[in-house]
């Protein structure tokens, strides 16, 4: 849904500032990560590992950090927001690191 916003609703804005690559990279990132945070709850039911919370909580908030200050910069043209982008690109780091030691640990 935000790709398709980014593609028709923001399109003209985002070509103009140059940001429309930033916006496809925020968006795939997102999408990447939300199949992966599924399939850590799914494997919540089958393997009961404190890592596969943490795999979790660094998946929801390296979305949030990764593609929201991505998000936000494109929209608002605030630069310094890319400063932040690699914190959240090192908590999606720790999550997939959180992921694989849990799976690891299971088998």
């Amino acid at each position: 849904m935000i790709g398709a916003f980014g593609a028709h609703a923001l399109a003209p804005m985002l070509q103009a500032s140059g940001r429309t690559d930033t916006f496809e990279t925020a968006v795939k990132y997102q999408m990447y990560h939300t199949f992966a945070l599924l399939a850590v709850g799914l494997l919540l039911f089958r393997v009961e590992s404190p890592a596969l919370q943490v795999a979790a909580w660094c998946f929801v908030l390296g979305i949030l950090v990764f593609s929201g200050s991505l998000y936000t910069l494109c929209i608002t043209g605030i630069t310094w927001l890319g400063a932040i982008t690699p914190i959240g690109g090192t908590l999606l780091i720790v999550g997939w690191g959180a992921l694989f030691y849990a799976l690891a640990k299971a088998l």
